[in-house]
Parts: C-alpha cells; sequence; structure tokens
C-alpha cells in the first residue's frame, strides 16, 4: 500500500465519458480523495457511493474520484443510474493497473479491494486506508482526514 507522507503514484485513466482523466490534472486544482472499490452495482460499493453522493457537502473541498476495474460502459451507468457527481474511473486495462501501483489490487478475485488516498494539492498522500472483500469503511475517518488539510 502506499504510504502516508509518500508521493501518490502518477496515472492517467478513462471517465465513464471516455475522456482521459490524470491524478496531476487534479491535484493542482484541489486535494484528492481517491476512493478504490470492487466493482459498480455490488452492495457494498453502491452503499459506500451513495453514502458519499448524500453528503457530498462533507467533501466539498476535496475531488472525490471512485476507480475500480469496471469498464466505462459499466460505470456511466451505474453514475446514471445512482447520480453521482463525481468522476468514475475504469483501471480495466491494463486490468488494475493503478490499483496496482497503489497496492490494493486483489490478484485472487481480479478485482480493487476497498482502498482510500486522500492526496494534498503537492500530491503527497495524506490519509490511507485498506479495507478487504466484504469489509465497508467508516467514512468519518476520511472525513477528520478532510477537515485537518
Amino acid at each position: 500500500m502506499v504510504d502516508v507522507g509518500s508521493k501518490a503514484p502518477e496515472f492517467t485513466l478513462k471517465d465513464y465519458n471516455k475522456q482521459d482523466v490524470s491524478l496531476s490534472s487534479l491535484v493542482g486544482q484541489k486535494p484528492v480523495l481517491l476512493v478504490f472499490y470492487p466493482f459498480a452495482f455490488s452492495g457494498i460499493c453502491t452503499g459506500e457511493l451513495c453514502q458519499i453522493r448524500d453528503d457530498f457537502t462533507s467533501f466539498a473541498d476535496v475531488q472525490v474520484v471512485g476507480v475500480s476495474v469496471d469498464t466505462p460502459f459499466s460505470l456511466k451507468v451505474w453514475a446514471e443510474q445512482e447520480g453521482y457527481q463525481f468522476p468514475l474511473l475504469s483501471d480495466f486495462w491494463p486490468h488494475g493497473a493503478v490499483a496496482q501501483q497503489y497496492g490494493v489490487f486483489n490478484e485472487k478475485a481480479g478485482m480493487a479491494n476497498r482502498g482510500t488516498f486522500l492526496i494534498d494539492t503537492k500530491g503527497v498522500v495524506r490519509f490511507a486506508e485498506v479495507n478487504g472483500p466484504g469489509e465497508a469503511r467508516d467514512q468519518e475517518a476520511w472525513k477528520k482526514a478532510v477537515a485537518s488539510l
């Protein structure tokens, strides 16, 4: 896993509109809350991202970005269905390459574990946590990390 205090690995992924999004294009504007999750449409993942959607004002000072190994097409349908107002990025191919960079790729299952990274405007990781399959995250820790920036 990427350690707190280290430089966040750079990446460029397609969003659900198949547009390139790079970490460097985001972190210069505001801190980034990078939220890896296993799969779109799954129960815990939907619950977690809907919790962000429903409490979006708590994350107003950061750019929330979701990342999974799903295709951009799946992510687009899911984002529209759930009304997510933050980008979802596809780590589909090479399969899970960015999740591997961040140390959250689950080789056995072929998916990202629930990794959360708060990256400041200089690209430094200020908060990091990883939850395994089936383990929902406590977003209160995220809110405290965001508030401490």
